[in-house]
């Protein structure tokens, strides 16, 4: 199977490679990533040598290099990670978030139809749903209430894949994820940000009081779930994958705190998120029924190897930018 896959340099897309290339002797991939800050080629010592990985520099945005790529590999599929992905980058200014997450996806989209892709996997996001109370949770035909310039880019990608798919066919399969955490994450989301502020005893800031909650999945439960949906999933839906782990944010900073043997006293709040989603939770029977999949990691166990992969991983954090 060649794949196309995109932002495979980041958090989850290099976590996806090399699970792939480790778990299927015929996968081939091409891995197609921008190199922005959240992007580094260190995720990728494992596979560097591995002839069945090949690495381009590029912007999804770009239709010529794009088109280019479709032309020479003749991919069987696109999975689709490339996204500007930090929520408060993304109050900041908004640009970079529609560049990419909307116009990237669109012109992937085209050229997946013209190529005759067999298949168009779209990462996205539970945050697409917006925010819940204290009870129930997100199934997949709930309702798309994004609350943040990120979450409504990436609902806008949903609706353009969609509407691919009803209006040319295309065979679209639509993931939505719950909060990812492992190794190789990005020091600017809240469990290694936590982490690695607690190892140098500074002050870790927590928005508000700490009370929003949000359902933890680790990455290579995540991985094993696209890869599922990949080779198996129905064209036309979306699957929901959480880790039905949820927590308080303020929770999982304590957590660390303790299994890093560090005192509460460095936690600091400060000042809330403007539009902070108060909790998700997703509904993942769907997956669970149709496609045997369920997660195997729980909280506890996750952030341990987490926490693990950080202190053996300092110059890793030292090599970001």
């Amino acid at each position: 199977m060649k794949l196309l896959v995109t932002g495979g340099a980041g958090f989850i897309g290099s976590n996806f490679i090399r699970y792939m290339l480790k778990e299927h002797d015929d996968v081939i991939v091409t891995n197609l990533d921008k190199l922005t800050y959240a992007g580094n080629l260190k995720n990728l010592e494992e596979v560097e040598n591995d002839s069945r990985h090949r690495f381009v520099k590029g912007d999804i945005a770009d239709r010529e290099l794009v088109s280019k790529l479709f032309r020479e590999e003749e991919f069987d599929a696109v999975v689709n990670f490339a996204a500007e992905s930090h929520v408060d980058r993304s109050i900041l200014d908004s640009a970079p978030f529609v560049e990419t997450n909307i116009k990237g996806t669109q012109v992937l989209l085209d050229l997946a139809g013209k190529h005759g892709i067999g298949r168009f996997i779209q990462i996205s996001t539970d945050e697409v749903y917006g925010s819940l109370g204290n009870t129930g949770k997100f199934t997949e035909d709930s309702l798309l209430e994004p609350n943040s310039p990120y979450a409504a880019s990436k609902a806008a990608a949903d609706m353009l894949c969609r509407a691919y798919y009803k209006t040319y066919g295309l065979p679209i399969i639509i993931t939505r994820s719950s909060n990812n955490y492992g190794p190789y994450q990005h020091p600017e989301k809240l469990i290694p940000l936590m982490i690695l502020k607690a190892l140098n005893d500074e002050s870790l800031p927590v928005y508000g009081d700490g009370r929003n909650v949000r359902d933890w999945l680790y990455v290579g439960d995540n991985c094993r779930a696209i890869d599922i949906v990949l080779r198996k999933g129905k064209v036309g839906e979306i699957y929901n994958i959480g880790g039905s782990e949820e927590r308080r944010n303020i929770e999982v900073v304590k957590l660390i705190l303790k299994k890093l043997g560090k005192p509460e006293s460095l936690i600091r709040f400060v000042q809330d998120r403007p539009g902070h989603d108060w909790r998700y939770a997703l509904d993942i029977s769907k997956i669970k029924r149709e496609l045997g999949w369920q997660p195997t990691y729980c909280f506890e166990q996750g952030l341990k190897q987490t926490i693990t992969w950080y202190v053996d991983n300092l110059d890793w954090v030292k090599c970001r930018p």
